[in-house]
């Protein structure tokens, strides 16, 4: 009946429930009910509104839109419709009751202040926060929860019988239960005291709705996997245990998945074996190990720990490719001309005993000279220089077909024992992570050829072309830094961007330029479809060698064991992986995107906590961004810090939103992304995730203003005039 309701709305422009009742030549009283009942559904769903004149119209029939409320710390919000439409502003008068996040009918203003478009709140049609995190405090009878996010600045009532042991100044998980009259919840988690050490991060995981405990059935199942290969199992697979097979990873590092072996044939060309950890033969379709893993997405990475996809026992134990062991796997063979071609492959079961557990830092010292570790690992130093040797050439290959090599700083924030930041440092990328990279990129590629030109069910990472009107942005930018990209936007290889980026590479304007051609990237993302990789300038990809911690590529080696290893090409398998695959494919996006917010959030609020400890103390940085409220200024280790407009004393600074400057109205003084800045911290809150500079020696053009100290008799005589005069 809703896609009835629907039809007719598009044939005529509104309709009375009488009206609906007689086209559907209804005639009882439950039919009528019925009606209704749909008429609300798709009501509340948004998708139909009434008029004045409480008849029905389609929501693009009228000025009504539906988005996601967002709500700004300083009342105000902005509504996003999707990617492709602006966001709508509304007024903090006009919000009604809406909260952040929720979605949200606004009705678009007939009188628009400037260029951007305004709405009021009609309705809100759906909650977007039910869960929120946050701190219990004291009130006169209840006790109060004031939630972590300030974008939900509503205090939530908690009365005793509903605190579930929870105690004033803990942090908890409080579920809504009533908006009106006012909001009441529940605690439905107690995370522990707020000065508790790693509270901080757990409030940040709970927000998320991210677990860390595994559930009862996930760890029944794991209890009956031995903690060594099977081998029976092992001597049916192709036996690579007396092969040199090398795994190179972070110095903590537990969980190994990938592993390289490497030979020079007598043709001259190389022979690459990519070895990786084979999660699928554990994690059989549809167990609950297997639906946790897909609950989960990925592994998350946090400063002081790890929230695996998988269990511990999987993770760092029987699939890790732990030294000296022997260890089930899935291998793909290459073999790569001096050109970086790959001319013939091979994807095998396979069995393997890594024969040494090494880290990035020991293979770039030992490629870098290092005597003292060229003979404790003697054995396989001649191995190192022959991986250097192939990826040296896969890496030209890469960029003579105009894959864009970002290469932006990544920090690592130090932290104690109790969680508390001590250091931020740059992570350092040697020739081994670029070795391990381009070793992993060559398989990925292989893999997904290979199952393109088998036409079946299959999931690929893909990387759309850039939208024109962000290149645009990117290139006006650009070209007041003095690059140019040459050609059609609309048509832009990424050879043309990798230009410009390697072009910059060696001048203080690189880490720029690098930033905000990222920012203009499509996100990557997965699909069933094989629509290729824009940054990588590549047709095929895929994710293969990381089945422990991101479920995508467990996936692929679960249709390589289906599909090659099993031979189950039949109709039931295919239609089964063709109708699941998409789901997989963006669910997986999705948690991908969490998982990295997560990341973000829990680095910005150590990184702020850290300058806690450094308010009035002075860095040189750059200016790596600039909006109508300020400036940003990222340190050399990469902690950014916003330098607002008010605090630009010596002028007043207007925003050239075009060239993305900032103007002194008297002085002409400009300030432009990359400019060195010498800056103080005035202020920096771990709550509020912010830290604040101003810059040094700024001399402020106020004229002070006189205080003039009157006499008391005459001052109440001149108020009493100025009364007057307004009662006149």
């Amino acid at each position: 009946m809703e896609d009835k309701i629907l039809e007719l709305l598009k044939q005529y422009s509104s309709l009375a429930v009488d009206d609906f009742s007689q086209l559907f030549d209804h005639h009882t009283s439950e039919e009528f009910k019925e009606l209704l009942k749909k008429l609300n559904d798709l009501e509340d769903q948004g998708m139909i509104v009434r008029n004045e004149k409480n008849e029905y119209q389609l929501i693009e029939n009228t000025n009504m839109v539906v988005g996601i409320l967002d709500i700004n710390q300083r009342g105000f919000g902005f509504v996003r419709i999707d990617e492709e439409s602006d966001d709508i502003f509304v007024a903090k008068n006009d919000l009604k009751d809406a909260f952040h996040q929720d979605k949200v009918l606004v009705q678009l203003k007939k009188r628009q202040t400037g260029s951007r478009k305004e709405g009021r709140i009609i309705k809100v049609l759906e909650r977007g926060q039910t869960r929120l995190v946050g701190v219990l405090r004291k009130a006169k009878r209840e006790l109060v929860f004031i939630c972590d996010d300030k974008k939900f600045n509503e205090p939530v009532y908690v009365d005793h019988a509903h605190l579930h042991g929870a105690m004033p100044g803990h942090k908890v998980v409080v579920e809504i239960k009533t908006y009106k009259p006012y909001i009441k919840g529940n605690v439905v988690q107690i995370l522990g005291h707020e000065l508790d050490p790693g509270v901080d991060i757990l409030s940040v995981v709970a927000k998320q709705e991210v677990h860390f405990e595994f559930p009862k059935d996930v760890f029944e199942q794991i209890d009956t996997i031995e903690t060594e290969i099977d081998q029976n199992e092992a001597s049916c697979r192709t036996d690579l245990r007396d092969e040199t097979i090398v795994t190179i990873d972070g110095d903590d590092a537990k969980d190994l998945d990938d592993a390289i072996s490497l030979k020079k044939l007598d043709n001259g060309n190389y022979y690459l074996g990519v070895h990786i950890a084979d999660v699928s033969y554990y994690v059989r379709e549809n167990t609950p190990l297997d639906q946790e893993a897909l609950a989960r997405g990925t592994s998350i990475y946090l400063v002081d720990r790890v929230i695996p996809m998988l269990p511990h026992k999987l993770s760092n134990g029987i699939c890790s490719l732990n030294p000296h062991v022997d260890r089930l796997a899935i291998s793909c063979f290459m073999e790569i001309t001096p050109q970086g071609d790959v001319i013939d492959h091979e994807i095998l079961e396979t069995v393997i005993n890594s024969t040494e557990r090494m880290t990035y830092n020991n293979v770039n010292a030992i490629l870098d000279g290092d005597e003292e570790l060229q003979k404790q690992y003697h054995h396989v130093v001649d191995l190192f220089f022959l991986m250097q040797e192939l990826a040296l050439i896969l890496q030209k290959k890469r960029e003579d077909r105009g894959a864009i090599d970002f290469d932006t700083n990544e920090a690592k924030v130090i932290v104690d024992k109790k969680g508390k930041p001590i250091d931020v440092v740059l992570r350092q990328r040697g020739q081994s992570d670029r070795i391990i990279e381009s070793f992993m990129l060559v398989a990925n590629e292989t893999v997904a050829k290979h199952f393109k030109w088998l036409d079946l069910p299959f999931i690929y990472r893909v990387h759309e072309n850039p939208k024109t009107d962000r290149l645009q942005k990117f290139s006006t930018i650009a070209r007041t830094l003095g690059y140019t990209i040459k050609g059609s936007l609309e048509d832009i290889h990424s050879k043309e961007l990798s230009k410009i980026i390697e072009a910059s590479k060696g001048s203080d304007e690189h880490t720029i330029i690098s930033t905000l051609l990222l920012r203009c990237m499509a996100k990557a993302r997965y699909d069933e479809q094989c629509l290729g990789h824009f940054g990588l300038a590549d047709e095929y990809y895929t994710h293969f060698t990381s089945p422990i911690r991101r479920y995508p590529d467990l996936m692929v080696h679960r249709l390589i064991r289906t599909y090659l290893f099993e031979n189950k090409i039949d109709e039931d398998t295919l239609v089964h992986f063709a109708s699941i695959m998409q789901n997989v494919a963006d669910q997986s996006s999705s948690l991908e995107r969490k998982a990295i917010d997560i990341e973000r959030e829990v680095d910005d609020m150590k990184m702020a906590e850290y300058m806690e400890e450094h308010i009035g103390e002075r860095f040189e940085g750059i200016i790596s961004s600039i909006t109508n409220f300020g400036m940003f200024v990222e340190l050399p280790n990469t902690i950014e810090g916003l330098i607002r407009n008010e605090d630009l004393v010596d002028d007043y600074y207007f925003f050239d939103e075009v060239n993305l400057q900032l103007i002194g109205k008297r002085t002409g003084k400009r300030f432009k992304m990359s400019d060195k800045v010498k800056v103080e911290v005035v202020r920096a809150s771990k709550a509020e995730r912010i830290i604040d500079f101003k810059i040094v020696g700024m001399k402020s053009n106020k004229k002070p203003k006189k205080t003039i100290v009157l006499n008391k008799k005459f001052d109440r005589k001149r108020q009493n005039k100025k009364r007057k005069r307004r009662f006149k």
